[in-house]
């Protein structure tokens, strides 16, 4: 019997961020015949307006937050040298096309690490292009499709897999077996709690 496990995400979501390493060893650890896949959440629409300021200062008191919570790292210098924008869309799609080229984790990483750790912003297509770049895509080609109707209808699918599987927040697991799905209990830095989760789930037959 082979499982899907499911990863909701936002390659601009901090605590997704923060989550990467405890979900990497976690896939690790996974049995052979536990599938982990990503979905894009989608945290927010297109959009060419500079974020409000009172927006920009939760957001970086969420990453301090995550900082003291959990230990990751953040570059604060992002919101002196970018003008952060509330649009997230973009870089999913970035991610969905990185996925069609068998890249999908190298361009969250180079996603993640931009945002988070060189004080880049994802929200703009140049950005995305030169990650595309950098991890071996064709620039030119990512750059068309990155604006097609194609990819955003595709967003738009993967949307409305994540409602489907009553995902509302970020990152969240979900495990799927058939038609029949069971949420896991995230644990930032414990991988092994979650993992006993989803085996427990799978010997006990909850499906």
């Amino acid at each position: 019997m082979i499982y899907t496990l499911y990863h909701v995400h936002d390659p601009m979501c901090s605590w997704c961020y923060a989550f990467k390493p405890t979900l990497d060893e976690l896939r690790k650890n996974l049995k052979d015949n536990i599938k982990l896949v990503h979905v894009v959440g989608g945290l927010a629409k297109h959009s060419n307006e500079d974020m409000p300021l009172n927006q920009q200062e939760m957001i970086s008191n969420i990453w301090h937050e995550i900082e003291a919570k959990v230990g990751t790292k953040f570059n604060h210098d992002f919101w002196k040298n970018c003008k952060p924008r509330r649009s997230t869309y973009l870089s999913c799609q970035a991610t969905m096309l990185a996925r069609y080229e068998n890249k999908e984790d190298e361009m969250i990483e180079a996603i993640q690490e931009a945002y988070y750790l060189k004080a880049m912003n994802p929200s703009d297509s140049s950005t995305l292009v030169q990650l595309a770049k950098q991890i071996g895509m064709d620039e030119v080609k990512f750059e068309k499709d990155l604006h097609s109707e194609k990819i955003e209808k595709d967003l738009m699918d993967e949307l409305n897999l994540r409602r489907s599987i009553n995902v509302r927040s970020f990152p969240s697991l979900v495990l799927k077996y058939k038609k029949e799905t069971y949420p896991i209990n995230i644990q930032f830095g414990d991988y092994k709690a979650m993992l006993a989760q989803i085996e427990d789930m799978i010997e006990n037959t909850y499906f």
